[in-house]
């Protein structure tokens, strides 16, 4: 039994509104009033949480200023006159920083796809090359990246090789290839062992070849659904490229570590770790957005 508007005593057009003589819609009062007391809501939770920030700030201010040793402390790690120093100059080796995340993130990227893909080959022919994959991402997985830095930027000049480079920049960036291409190989596997194996059946049943099926069906959704891990391995390799810095290359670390030296006041190091965190929380935030953007896909049963 269908029951009106009129029978339950509500008037018509009170929560979803009507249409006036134009055919536009008009909302109803009620709409209206549950519309401004959201607004008035939000308004209200952002004055209250301005105001807690404030207070909480404020706060934290008056302990930090007031802690015993507290003078010192500005003196040596909050120093205005060697930040002003050591801004310019961290500024110029950050370049250097910069330069190594986009080449290293594009040499990390080919060689774990190729790694993981090396690692996922069917047949027992493959065996071998599944076997030095598994190898490779196990051992630099499990190697500390500090050693084997000190063993790539230290340890191969010393062999005194002809042809082998002894730039320590090329040096320190062939050492994070290494590592971080075990990581983003596992990524890249983890993505490709996702993949429904019906999918690379009915690739096949279309007449696809492995090699069709894996590039066209497989490659495509076990990258998406694998970017923000990607991401994050990338915000990760952008922080440890301050390592190249042991074997003398002058980047933002080094920057602040030659001030440092001279001055001995720890100010630099901050200047060159907030520099650092600066360009680092963009990419945190977008990594942020592509999770949640690809869960409420998710959630809504679109592609991933």
């Amino acid at each position: 039994m269908t029951v009106t508007k009129e029978e339950s005593g509500e008037s018509p057009g009170e929560d979803s509104g009507e249409d006036d003589l134009s055919g536009a819609y008009v909302p109803s009062r009620r709409r209206i009033e549950r519309e401004r007391y959201k607004r008035a809501r939000a308004r209200r939770a952002t004055a209250i949480a301005a105001l807690s920030t404030l207070v909480t700030g404020a706060a934290l201010c008056l302990v930090v200023i007031s802690a015993p040793g507290w003078q010192r402390t500005q003196e040596t790690f909050f120093n205005g006159r060697y930040a002003r120093e050591a801004f310019p100059k961290v500024l110029e080796g950050l370049w250097l920083n910069v330069r190594l995340l986009l080449v290293c993130g594009v040499a990390v990227l080919v060689l774990g796809m190729l790694i993981a893909v090396a690692r996922t080959l069917r047949g027992p022919v493959f065996f071998p090359v599944r076997a030095l994959a598994a190898a490779y991402t196990d051992f630099f997985r499990g190697l500390p990246l500090i050693i084997n830095l000190m063993i790539v930027v230290l340890g191969v000049p010393a062999l005194r090789l002809q042809g082998v480079t002894v730039d320590p920049v090329l040096l320190g960036g062939t050492a994070l290839t290494l590592t971080y291409s075990a990581y983003v190989a596992e990524v890249f596997r983890a993505g490709i062992e996702s993949v429904h194996p019906s999918q690379r059946a009915a690739a096949r049943s279309l007449g696809l070849t492995n090699r069709q099926a894996l590039r066209y069906v497989v490659l495509p959704q076990a990258v998406r659904r694998q970017v923000p891990p990607l991401l994050n391995d990338l915000v990760s390799l952008q922080k440890d490229t301050g390592l190249v810095s042991i074997g003398g290359a002058v980047d933002a670390v080094r920057a602040a570590d030659i001030i440092v030296g001279r001055s001995l006041n720890y100010t630099p190091y901050i200047v060159a770790g907030l520099v650092f965190v600066a360009l680092t929380i963009p990419m945190t935030r977008f990594t942020d957005w592509v999770t949640a953007r690809m869960d409420r896909r998710r959630a809504q049963g679109g592609a991933i």
